[in-house]
């Protein structure tokens, strides 16, 4: 397995696993209907820890253009890699929203909540301040991608460089999905945690191409923020960490 199939992998797990979580508590009559964010954010850090154990060991299990970004600013990552990482992880969240929408096809067809179906594919805010929303997605990745790069400690050269690759599946997976189930409880609640431009945007789009019986617009006003949010963030804290270094 190369790494760009490992990133399309990794990142349709972490969508799958994800989103469809998100699909179980808000869908009409499914098992899981009304369990609320914790839940959700559990079934997020395990996504995210099913995602890594795939990946990780071939690809370093960015699965999010925000790491990528942030571990090439760190000087972790090579920057000719990053748009093929980029666009694996695109390839990998379209095919984890499509089988979503296979595995609660019944479900959307029978939900009336037309916010519900979106949010079971992308993010909405709780209160729409944008530039306030901008700010939250900004601390919840620069949380992500900072304590990530201190979690698996690289080794800054005098070049500037790490030695070997540096990513999700180097730190070990467990402590990610702890990390990204604090994030989700402590921070999800104002903007729903994208913390990830993938996770928001092609799922977004797959929302607007899917049949789901009756639907609501994409609220495409908000959908620069989770994709700018957290590559900033991201960058941010791979600036701060060669800062600190």
């Amino acid at each position: 397995m190369t790494p760009f199939i490992a990133e399309i992998i990794g990142t349709a797990i972490l969508i799958l696993l994800g989103n469809g979580v998100v699909a179980n508590v808000l869908l009409d009559d499914t098992k899981g209907n009304d369990a609320g964010l914790i839940v959700i954010s559990m079934a997020w850090g395990l996504a995210v820890y099913c995602g890594v154990i795939i990946a990780g060991p071939v690809s370093g299990a960015h699965l999010n253009p925000a790491v990528t970004v942030g571990l090439a600013v760190a000087g972790g990552f090579d920057w000719a890699l990053v748009p093929g990482y980029i666009t694996a992880q695109c390839i990998g969240g379209a095919i984890g929203s499509v089988l979503v929408w296979l595995s609660y096809r019944d479900h959307y067809h029978k939900t009336t909540d037309l916010d519900a179906k979106l949010a079971t594919f992308c993010n909405d805010p709780a209160i729409k301040n944008h530039p306030f929303n901008f700010i939250t997605e900004l601390i919840a990745t620069f949380v992500l991608v900072f304590v990530i790069l201190y979690i698996a400690e690289p080794e800054i050269t005098a070049t500037g460089m790490t030695d070997g690759k540096i990513g999700l599946g180097s730190v070990g997976a467990i402590p990610v999905a702890f990390l990204v189930m604090a994030i989700g409880m402590s921070l999800g609640g104002p903007t729903g945690y994208a913390i990830n431009p993938v996770r928001d945007f092609i799922p977004r789009v797959m929302h607007s191409i899917l049949p789901l019986g009756e639907k609501r617009d994409g609220n495409w006003g908000y959908s620069w923020v989770p994709i700018l949010a957290p590559l900033a963030g991201g960058v941010i804290a791979g600036g701060l960490f060669i800062a600190l270094s």
